[in-house]
C-alpha cells in the first residue's frame, strides 16, 4: 500500500505543476518566466506540506470506490432475473427470506473456503435470508470437474442433495478422481454411473456457461464475489471474502 501511495504522490507531484499552470484558466496568462515561477511555487507548498499528495489520492480512490459502486448498482439492476431467479441454482436458507444473498464459488478456492460458513451462520442466525449459489469454476481442470459433479448430482437429486455434496465438497482434500466423486455420489443416495455419466452432458455445461456469461456481465473475476438485494429492487455487490457480522450489517442496510 505504501509502494501505491508512493507512486501516486510522485505521480502527484511531477504533474501537479503543469496542470495546475493549464488548468481552468489559472496562470494561462503567464509567460514562459512566470509559469516556470508558479511551478517552483507550487513544488515548494508541496514538499512543505506532503500530506496534500495523500489527501488527493485518498480522494482520488475514493471517487473510484464510488464511481464502481454506481456501476456495480447498475450491472446488478440490468441482469437482475439472472442474479437471483434463474430457475436452476440451488436455493436454499429461507426460500421466501425479504433478503436474497447469491455467491459466484469456486470449490477450489480457499476464500470461498472460508466465507462458507461465514455464510451460512448469517443465514441461519438472520433466519429471513434467501441463499443461491452459482458454480463458477475459475481455478482450473478440478474446479471444472467439481462444479461439474455438483450440477449434475443437483439435476438428479435435487436441492438437499446438492447441498450435501457442497458442504464435502467445500472441504475436500486430495485429488479429484472420478472414483471417489462416484463413491460420493452412491453414499449420497444417487446412482453413481448416472452421475458421472450426466457430468459432460450439455445440460451441465449450459449451467456453467451461462453462470460464466452472467459474471462476465457483472465484471465478475474472482470468487467469492456476492450480491446481496432485497425483494424491492435494492442491491450490492460485494467483491470478496466477508464475515457474517459484515453480512448482517449489510442486510441491514439494504432493509432499511
Amino acid at each position: 500500500m505504501f509502494r501505491s501511495f508512493a507512486v501516486s504522490a510522485a505521480t502527484a507531484l511531477a504533474l501537479a505543476s503543469p496542470l495546475a499552470a493549464q488548468s481552468g484558466g489559472f496562470g494561462e496568462d503567464l509567460d514562459d518566466e512566470g509559469r516556470a515561477a508558479l511551478r517552483a511555487e507550487i513544488r515548494d507548498y508541496l514538499m512543505a506540506h506532503p500530506e496534500v499528495i495523500f489527501e488527493a489520492v485518498a480522494e482520488f480512490e475514493r471517487r473510484n470506490v464510488e464511481q464502481q459502486a454506481d456501476m456495480d448498482a447498475t450491472l446488478v439492476e440490468i441482469n437482475a432475473d439472472d442474479i437471483f431467479d434463474d430457475g436452476y441454482s440451488w436455493v436454499g436458507g429461507n426460500p421466501d427470506g425479504d433478503i436474497t444473498l447469491v455467491e459466484f464459488m469456486d470449490y477450489r478456492c480457499s476464500f470461498c473456503r472460508r466465507a462458507f460458513p461465514q455464510m451460512m451462520d448469517f443465514a441461519e442466525s438472520d433466519g429471513n435470508v434467501r441463499l443461491v449459489v452459482k458454480e463458477f469454476p475459475i481455478l482450473g481442470p478440478e474446479s471444472e470437474t467439481m462444479s461439474r459433479f455438483a450440477v449434475a448430482v443437483h439435476q438428479l437429486g435435487g436441492d438437499e442433495t446438492y447441498f450435501a455434496a457442497h458442504e464435502r465438497l467445500m472441504s475436500w482434500e486430495g485429488e479429484v478422481r472420478d472414483s471417489a466423486l462416484g463413491g460420493l455420489a452412491s453414499e449420497l443416495g444417487l446412482d453413481a454411473e448416472a452421475v458421472l455419466e450426466r457430468m459432460d452432458t450439455a445440460a451441465v455445461s449450459e449451467i456453467i456457461s451461462s453462470n460464466r456469461a452472467l459474471a462476465q456481465r457483472l465484471q465478475i473475476s474472482g470468487t467469492p464475489s456476492f450480491v446481496m438485494g432485497t425483494a424491492d429492487g435494492n442491491a450490492e455487490m460485494l467483491r470478496g471474502f466477508l464475515p457474517a457480522e459484515e453480512l448482517h450489517n449489510l442486510a441491514s442496510q439494504l432493509r432499511g
